[in-house]
């Protein structure tokens, strides 16, 4: 086992090394407008070159997922000097946008350096010094703000429940009872976007952000997912990056197809992709 961890490792750093200069370098071209750019089917996104980005099963460390099933992703990228957006596409036959015990969703998400112009710090969700800013829209999230929250009976028909603490108790002493409500998991509240803002500093270290900026917006058709994923280019978050027209930087990318079970660290990533901030 300890072989064969090594070996992946390796394998990683290898890539994570090799990968700025391998992979085709994805530029944000400036468009007209201001504001949040969040419709995957906006006109802009003829003015972007699409970048095609290979991704690999996290086999680094446990739980891994050897068989994931997003091989490729198709990448662009504009800016309007406000806000910077990223259109993500890739095919997903089956549509996995509700979360029932053991079934997952559809996820995708961006990552930046918190400092484009410092050292580039590791891939796989930063390391000790070398933050990075995580940005991960679920399909779940946009289904509820689509159409609603979920209720008990709308995903598990045959649940049943004769009372519920907050029938009998008070908020303060039911909330024991409320699971992650109860200890405010922010998974578990109702969201304004459908993209989770996170950082991290290395595995194990992801963390929500108390400001959450960035936006997004999915549509699934013909078995083919587009996400846009935006956020402001600069902002008084100073768990976020700032970025200028004329930087050059990277990006980095992460898919789950809930489909095929993946969730958490079960999930396709790829090495660092140069990006240029068009000016």
């Amino acid at each position: 086992m300890r072989a064969r961890l090594s070996a992946a490792v390796l394998s990683a750093l290898v890539l994570w090394a090799s990968g700025a200069e391998a992979q085709a370098p994805l530029t944000a071209v400036r468009v007209a407008g201001a504001g949040p750019i969040v419709e995957p089917t906006a006109s802009v996104w003829k003015q972007s070159r699409p970048v095609k980005v290979a991704m690999l099963p996290q086999t680094v460390t446990p739980p891994q997922k050897p068989d994931t099933a997003i091989k490729e992703l198709t990448v662009r990228a504009v800016h309007n000097g406000g806000w910077v957006a990223f259109l993500i596409e890739w095919k997903d036959p089956t549509l996995s946008n509700r979360i029932v015990l053991d079934n997952f969703g559809d996820q995708v998400a961006v990552q930046l350096p918190l400092d484009p112009k410092g050292a580039v710090p590791s891939p796989m969700m930063g390391n000790a010094g070398g933050r990075v800013n995580i940005m991960q829209w679920r399909a779940a999230f946009q289904n509820d703000i689509e159409v609603g929250p979920p209720t008990v009976q709308g995903l598990y028909p045959n649940a049943w429940a004769d009372v519920y603490p907050d029938e009998l108790m008070s908020a303060a002493d039911a909330r024991p009872y409320t699971g992650a409500l109860g200890l405010e998991n922010p998974i578990s509240r109702g969201v304004a976007t459908a993209v989770l803002d996170q950082m991290a500093e290395g595995w194990g270290s992801m963390t929500v952000k108390p400001d959450q900026h960035a936006l997004g917006r999915g549509t699934w058709r013909d078995g083919v997912w587009r996400v846009v994923i935006t956020r402001p280019m600069v902002s008084d978050d100073v768990n976020a990056p700032r970025l200028l027209p004329g930087d050059r930087t990277v990006a980095g990318f992460a898919v789950w197809e809930g489909g095929n079970r993946e969730v958490g660290a079960r999930k396709a990533w790829a090495p660092w992709v140069p990006l240029v901030i068009g000016r």
